[in-house]
């Protein structure tokens, strides 16, 4: 992916910039590389600095008290400079940084979650920082997100939309502004109970926290009130005889049997060690994403924002 900018606030004449992604799927964790190419424009410049930010797209609104979205920088780094770009001089910088942990994914199996991250380049000269609209890229899950996804579909959930919320969980070790919530119908053994599951994962580097949050409207006789419950997994996967699917049923049937009692409840000691993850190909999950309202075109999602915005 090639994205070139004319940084407007150098004036007619200015250097422009290209950056380059390389394709595919970034992961959490992982790394994102690519190159940022300069031309100089018709009279050098002084360039302090060329940075990376990583943005997203977040919700900033609790439902209660209004709804709004902002561009929020989760990262920042510098990849080049100082140096003297002459009148039409052509550089290259290349580049590789790395995603947080907490890196929401933006697709599953190639479909589109609906969710939009952007890299945004700035280039500062002689005091002055100018950036470019951000530009897309892809996140794919670690495995063992896939793994509880594709198990989450093979006990009967539904995938209704993901997005990202601004704000942080308690009692989770949570690093980002921000989190990611993935919304699914609850499997039909569970519909009595819960109307909505709600779906966060929280990675670092030896593990991965799942939050689950089961939502029961309320009736004419009753009120609605939610469930939350933590689980905590190896990467590799759960230890011993279990397998994904029925690790992950035995996170719902906690989570459902504790909806009453509204909190949080915690449930660790899954070491490392022996069990395998049963896949499933994008069956499940992934399939019932055909019926969910994705953002077509990620560029639309960032459209309008100005250089400096920031939730």
């Amino acid at each position: 992916m090639v994205f070139k900018r004319l940084l407007g606030s150098l004036g007619v004449g200015g250097p422009t910039v290209d950056t380059t992604l390389a394709p595919g799927a970034a992961r959490p964790g992982g790394t994102l590389s690519g190159r940022v190419r300069l031309v100089g424009g018709t009279v050098g410049h002084d360039v302090e600095h060329v940075a990376l930010e990583l943005v997203a797209r977040v919700e900033t609104g609790d439902g209660e008290h209004g709804d709004g979205e902002g561009v929020v920088v989760f990262g920042r780094h510098t990849v080049g400079g100082p140096f003297r770009l002459a009148a039409g001089e052509e550089t290259s910088i290349p580049f590789t940084v790395t995603l947080p942990w907490e890196t929401p994914a933006t697709e599953l199996y190639g479909r589109q979650l609906g969710v939009v991250l952007g890299v945004r380049t700035e280039l500062a000269v002689a005091g002055v920082r100018d950036s470019g609209d951000p530009d897309p890229f892809a996140v794919a899950p670690l495995p063992a997100q896939e793994a509880v996804l594709e198990a989450l579909g093979r006990l009967g959930c539904g995938f209704r939309s993901a997005g990202l919320e601004y704000g942080r969980i308690g009692g989770t070790g949570q690093q980002l502004p921000f989190h990611q919530e993935i919304e699914l119908t609850p499997p039909p053994r569970y519909a009595h109970q819960a109307d909505e599951i709600e779906l966060t994962f929280l990675a670092v580097p030896g593990a991965l926290e799942v939050v689950l949050e089961a939502d029961k409207r309320g009736g004419p006789l009753s009120d609605g009130h939610d469930a939350l419950s933590r689980f905590t997994v190896p990467h590799e996967g759960p230890a011993g005889p279990r397998d994904w699917t029925a690790l992950v049923d035995g996170w719902m049937r906690e989570l459902v049997e504790h909806r009453a009692s509204y909190g949080s409840h915690a449930v660790y000691g899954h070491d490392a060690g022996v069990g395998a993850p049963v896949m499933a190909g994008a069956a499940g999950i992934a399939g019932g994403m055909v019926a969910a309202e994705v953002v077509d075109e990620a560029g639309d999602f960032f459209e309008g924002d100005s250089g400096d915005g920031e939730g």
